[in-house]
């Protein structure tokens, strides 16, 4: 999302007058679109074109662009005002008697108070905005450039923390049957307990349907196999649409959040010290891909 952009030209319009016109692009990172424009005030009828245009190139992220017009030798009309030249007057001559002194308001001093000069282009929008058009889609053309070469270093950065991600989770799904028969060794061991238990102390009983029904339950309750097969949908979601989708940044955003939710599911079901290490390499990996996902598009 981040980038720069510079247009300028000079040219004459259809009367000859000298004019100079530049627009200036910075692009930053944000979670929505967001878009400010600064340009001069006789313009500001253009600013919903402008702002138009520019939703219509971008996806989201906080977009700032200014809009400088120079017309050198632009013809101008002035006129006075001549009430408000008469109010300054009055209200000066009230000033004066009240402080005795015996003193006229100058013309130069009046023409220098604000509103007795009314100074108006002749304005025509229609004539503006095919001006500045060319000149704006040439800055956003520039500024798009920018943010694609910065997004393929950013590409590539999340795409090889996705593959230290994959790696980790082979290690895991190579873990996974150590897994359950580790889970169902330490069932054995507490039942073969209890019933030596129950053969010692006639006062004590086992169902043994019940036990290989709670078996039955702690391995469904164990097992990975159903989060290793989520994490490897996800993942490849992930790279499916980085390839499909010019501005992946919020679908990949919601994809992270459900990988991340499979990882601490593994986490907090696995006693193998290699399985954790893996979901430790995992979060590391899922991590350093958000801090990337915040300047894509």
């Amino acid at each position: 999302m981040t980038g720069y952009a510079y247009q300028e030209v000079q040219e004459r319009d259809v009367q000859n007058n000298a004019v100079s016109l530049s627009v200036e692009i910075k692009g930053y990172n944000s979670r929505f679109l967001e878009i400010y424009v600064s340009l001069p005030s006789y313009l500001s009828a253009l600013e919903p074109r402008i702002r138009e245009y520019l939703a219509s190139r971008s996806g989201r992220g906080k977009i700032e662009v200014g809009i400088h017009l120079k017309e050198h030798d632009s013809a101008i009309s002035v006129s006075v005002n001549r009430e408000v030249a008469k109010a300054y007057a009055a209200a000066m001559g009230v000033l004066a008697e009240t402080l005795h002194i015996n003193e006229k308001p100058s013309l130069a001093l009046l023409l220098g108070m604000e509103g007795v000069l009314e100074i108006e282009k002749n304005r025509d929008d229609g004539g503006y905005w095919k001006r500045i058009a060319p000149v704006l889609e040439a800055a956003v053309d520039q500024f798009e450039a920018e943010k694609t070469r910065e997004g393929k270093h950013t590409e590539g950065d999340i795409l090889s923390h996705i593959t230290a991600l994959e790696a980790a989770v082979k290690t895991v799904a190579a873990h996974a049957p150590t897994l359950e028969a580790t889970i169902q060794e330490n069932i054995r061991s507490r039942f073969a307990e209890l019933m030596g238990q129950s053969g010692a102390n006639t006062g004590i009983t086992i169902d043994e349907n019940r036990i290989f029904a709670e078996t039955a339950v702690l391995l469904m309750k164990y097992t990975i196999s159903e989060e290793l097969s989520r994490l490897a949908s996800h993942l490849a979601e992930f790279r499916a649409e980085v390839a499909r989708n010019l501005r992946p940044g919020k679908k990949l955003d919601f994809l992270c959040q459900e990988i991340n939710r499979e990882i601490n599911t593994i986490g907090s079901k696995t006693p193998i010290l290699e399985v954790s290490r893996a979901v430790v390499d995992m979060k590391n990996a899922l991590e350093n891909v958000r801090e990337q996902l915040r300047n894509v598009e």
